[in-house]
């Protein structure tokens, strides 16, 4: 395979026969994507990638390096979490077995749930993204360090979404990420919500994750619930 056009401008200008061999073998350790794509893409820098081809005593800048790499199609990227190893050999059947069993408690008006406790956060007046109003020059102070404070200790969100209304409900916990804590944050949003939402409802079906707060330890609890609340 022959490279056409892309490369004529800036190898002209960089006047240097072997410079695109080169910077294709620094680079291609490092490429990603499918080798058939029209796009392509580094995890390296222009920068090191200058530096690199300069170590090898070519006469190359950032300017041209980037140059080079865009006309071949490459663009620099920052990774993604999508690798989550071995899938379950039962992953499909699994999946459609739930899949049956929320649509037909939703077919029957029961209501249905997925849960599962969000990012935690530090309690205190740290930094955080975004921006407000405020009079100019006047920025709000905030902690340099991004240190536990024990008195006020973090924010534990365990979201409740309700697939039949498209709404979504969160409880705020100041202690630890734990099967009493999701199993209370579930009774909650029956109380404030739910009970009011269905109130012909006879079951609640819940879908979760199988870790932290939703692990194995809290399914005792959960069934609590349902002899508490007149639900099974």
């Amino acid at each position: 395979m022959t490279r056409k056009a892309p490369y004529k401008p800036a190898l002209a200008k960089a006047g240097d026969p072997t410079l695109l061999a080169d910077l294709e073998a620094l680079v291609e350790p490092t490429t990603r994507g499918d080798p058939g794509s029209p796009l392509r893409w580094t995890c390296r820098s222009v920068r090191r990638l200058a530096q690199a081809l300069q170590a090898q005593g070519h006469q190359v800048s950032r300017t041209l390096v980037a140059e080079l790499l865009n006309a071949a199609g490459y663009s620099l990227q920052a990774n993604r979490k999508t690798k989550e190893g071995d899938s379950h050999p039962d992953r499909d059947a699994q999946f459609a077995r739930i899949n049956t069993q929320v649509a037909a408690a939703l077919a029957e008006k029961q209501p249905v749930i997925s849960v599962d406790t969000k990012k935690k956060e530090l309690v205190g007046d740290f930094r955080n993204n975004g921006r407000e109003y405020r009079p100019q020059g006047n920025p709000e102070a905030v902690r340099v360090h991004d240190f536990l404070i024990k008195e006020l200790g973090r924010a534990v969100p365990y979201g409740v979404y309700d697939l039949a209304a498209n709404s979504g409900w969160v409880s705020v916990g100041v202690d630890h990420d734990t099967a009493a804590f999701a199993v209370n944050s579930i009774r909650q949003w029956w109380r404030t919500v739910g009970r009011a939402r269905y109130p012909e409802a006879t079951r609640l079906l819940i879908t979760a994750d199988g870790g932290g707060s939703n692990g194995s330890s809290g399914v005792r609890q959960v069934q609590q619930i349902g002899h508490g609340e007149g639900l099974i």
